[in-house]
């Protein structure tokens, strides 16, 4: 059975998974999981939710193999599958990646880095890590929530504000998951750790930096292609990025892709929220090194 055919479930609710709030979309094929087998040239896509995960799968997937057939006929989360996943009767996203006809393959996972699978480490495998600031990574989980059958009920704004703070979300808390990478990269050269912000800003020089991180050198012209292609207004009319094939999501509530862009927590955080979060921020942020912008 294809994943557009899946019959949705009722809403889940979180666990406590080895010290991490989740979901059993994501825990109940956690064997399989951790014994997956990377080789050397997989390429690893780590993000919290909603921090540009697609935006990074579809630069990449750009990147390897171009504008071909492929891309206009099988939607993103089937060419960058999501280990993790394990929604049956669907092929789970692990046997997916284990399919995947690609070399190299892409794969996304919205692991804290603890969770990730040993091989990936013990083969050497070039990751790469997108982090967005907190406050408009909050905004875009919250609407995510809301469309997505998938994930628990949101409740309303301020419920979930409170809830993002003290780190009850599905992947657990976004501090844990930005720090625990950021520290990992200090051991591990071959993590690329990316901001949102910065691919905002000027998404060719971060083209530019990851295509140096990966040892690509595409033509002048290719890279205009890419870069072109992932514009945010693009991929959001593009129905193979837009996940609007996907059973799960109820695009009538709001859609995958809403607006890509950088202070939109501007309207949704009250000013007494925003200096809350603020003095919060302050003492979950203990590494000065780790620094996010809420404005370009």
């Amino acid at each position: 059975m294809s994943f557009e055919q899946v019959k949705v479930p009722s809403r889940p609710e979180l666990v406590d998974f080895h010290g991490v709030p989740m979901v059993y979309f994501f825990t109940d094929n956690w064997e399989n999981i951790q014994n997956f087998q990377a080789r050397p040239d997989d390429i690893l896509i780590a993000t919290y939710p909603k921090a540009g995960t697609t935006w990074a799968s579809y630069i990449l997937d750009l990147l390897y193999f171009g504008q071909k057939e492929r891309q206009k006929s099988v939607p993103i989360f089937d060419r960058v599958p999501f280990l993790e996943i394990f929604f049956p009767p669907c092929l789970s996203g692990k046997d997916q990646a284990d399919n995947l006809p690609t070399s190299p393959r892409l794969i996304k996972t919205h692991f804290p880095v603890q969770f990730v699978p040993k091989s990936f480490w013990e083969q050497n495998c070039r990751i790469i890590y997108v982090a967005r600031n907190a406050k408009d990574n909050m905004v875009s989980y919250f609407h995510f929530d809301r469309m997505n059958l998938a994930q628990p009920e949101p409740g309303d704004w301020s419920n979930f504000f409170q809830r993002f703070m003290e780190g009850k979300m599905v992947f657990g808390s976004w501090y844990d998951h930005v720090n625990n990478w950021w520290k990992k990269k200090e051991s591990c050269p071959k993590i690329h750790y990316m901001f949102y912000e910065d691919m905002i800003e000027d998404t060719g020089r971060e083209i530019d930096k990851l295509c140096c991180f990966l040892g690509l050198s595409p033509s002048a012209e290719d890279k205009m292609k890419v870069t072109g292609g992932v514009q945010f207004d693009n991929m959001k009319r593009d129905d193979m990025a837009n996940y609007s094939t996907n059973p799960v999501m109820d695009f009538k509530i709001s859609p995958f892709m809403r607006k890509g862009k950088v202070g939109d927590w501007k309207n949704h955080f009250t000013v007494a929220q925003s200096e809350q979060f603020d003095e919060d921020y302050k003492k979950k942020m203990k590494d000065a090194t780790l620094l996010f912008r809420t404005e370009i």
